[in-house]
C-alpha cells in the first residue's frame, strides 16, 4: 500500500475519559491516506503507570492493523531519556513491518538546540535525517520536522503537526500529523516515518497546552 503514497495523514482519536478527567490514556490513531480513507488503525499499549507517571517518555507498544484488524507494523519504544545532558540513553525507537521483521529505527541525535533524529534501515545504517524547529509550542499554526538527506542540506519531505483550533488544544492531546516523503522512498522507511510521526507525537506535543 505505502508504495502508491508520498503522503500519510494520522489522527489521533479523542478519548472522552481523558478529555473529562484529564487521566492520560492509550492513544489511538487512524492512518489515512491523502483523500482521508482510512487504511489502518493504530492503538498504543503499556500499562496506567507509564502513561501516567512518565507520560511523555513512556515506553509502548503500538500495533497497526489493516481495516480486516491484521497487524501490519509493530512500534517499539522502551523507556528512555530525552535530557542533552544523558547523550548515551536518547531515545530509540523500533519499528517491525511484518511484525517480527525489523524494518528500521528512529534514533534520536544530541544537539543543545534543535530536536534531531536519524532514519535508520534494519542493519542500523543511517537512511535519513528529521530536524525540528527551535521552538514546537506552534503558536496557532502547523509545526513542520523536515526530513532530510544524510548531509542535512537538502530537505525531501517533513512531518507536520497540524494547528487543528484552539478549543482541541487546549482541552484535549489530541493531534493532526501529515507525512511527506518521496514516493519512490523504500516502503520500509516509510513505515519508520509513521514510528518517528508517534515519537514526536509523544515527544512534544502530549500537554494539552502544546500546540497554542
Amino acid at each position: 500500500f505505502f508504495k502508491q503514497l508520498d503522503r500519510i495523514i494520522i489522527h489521533q482519536q479523542v478519548e472522552l475519559l481523558e478529555a473529562i478527567l484529564g487521566t492520560e490514556t492509550s492513544s489511538k490513531y487512524e492512518i489515512k491516506n491523502h483523500l482521508g480513507q482510512r487504511v489502518y488503525s493504530a492503538v498504543e499499549e503499556n500499562d496506567c503507570f507509564d502513561r501516567n507517571l512518565c507520560s511523555p517518555i513512556r515506553s509502548f507498544t503500538i500495533r497497526i492493523a489493516d481495516n480486516t484488524g491484521r497487524e501490519v507494523i509493530t512500534v517499539n519504544r522502551p523507556l528512555r531519556c530525552t535530557s542533552c545532558w544523558f547523550p548515551c540513553f536518547l531515545q530509540e525507537l523500533e519499528v517491525q513491518s511484518p511484525p517480527g521483521t525489523i524494518a528500521g529505527y528512529v534514533v534520536q541525535n544530541w544537539d543543545p538546540f534543535l530536536p534531531k533524529f536519524t532514519i535508520q534501515n534494519e542493519s542500523k545504517e543511517d537512511v535519513l535525517k528529521i530536524i525540528g524547529p527551535y521552538a514546537t509550542c506552534g503558536c496557532f499554526e502547523d509545526v513542520d520536522f523536515e526530513v532530510k538527506a544524510l548531509n542535512e542540506m537538502s530537505t525531501i519531505g517533513k512531518i507536520s503537526k497540524y494547528w487543528s483550533g484552539f478549543v482541541n488544544n487546549v482541552f484535549t492531546n489530541t493531534a493532526n500529523f501529515g507525512i511527506q516523503v518521496p514516493v519512490d522512498l523504500d516502503v520500509r522507511i516509510k513505515a519508520v516515518m509513521i514510528g518517528a510521526c508517534f515519537l514526536i507525537d509523544l515527544m512534544f506535543f502530549e500537554n494539552s497546552l502544546d500546540g497554542l
